[in-house]
């Protein structure tokens, strides 16, 4: 399996804040189940903020414990396709020891963590936390066209 590798350097300059966009280190957590235009929109719109992009990519286990079911693509896989992502700078594991937006701001020091719109309302006693460490949460626009749970759903008529 191939990994996108680590540039060091590119993260060091967004540390140093060389670049100069609004944020460093940027992190999105997710399934990433078979990719498609919305998620690859989710990286792009985060890139548009952060120097370094962290993608947090969740376990076969953590995606069935929040889904209720397996991913379709195994993580390794989507983990593969997600470094292949030019955006995307570093690709992380997210597990039980980290699904928390504290233990991974712990983990990896992220400036911002970005999410989905339609979380809004669900996070701001999180974000709050957040801003007392010097991060934050972004919500960006959530792409309505498209999302795994309707291919999944085309996909499973299409078997009956």
């Amino acid at each position: 399996m191939r990994i996108q590798p680590i540039d060091l350097s590119a993260r060091r300059n967004a540390q140093m804040g060389i670049n100069m966009k609004k944020y460093k280190v940027g992190y999105v957590p997710g399934v990433y189940d078979l990719f498609h235009i919305g998620h690859l929109n989710l990286f792009r719109n985060c890139k548009q903020y952060c120097e370094y992009l962290i993608v947090g990519v969740l376990t076969d286990e953590l995606a069935e414990f929040y889904k209720g079911k397996k991913p379709f693509i195994p993580f390794e896989e989507r983990k593969e396709i997600v470094a292949a992502i030019r955006e995307v700078d570093e690709v992380i594991a997210v597990d039980f020891s980290n699904t928390d937006k504290l233990d991974a701001w712990n983990q990896i020091h992220y400036d911002v963590h970005f999410s989905g719109d339609d979380h809004i309302n669900d996070w701001q006693t999180e974000k709050q936390k957040l801003n007392e460490l010097g991060s934050t949460i972004e919500f960006l626009p959530y792409t309505k066209s498209t999302s795994s749970t309707q291919i999944r759903t085309l996909i499973e008529k299409a078997m009956v």
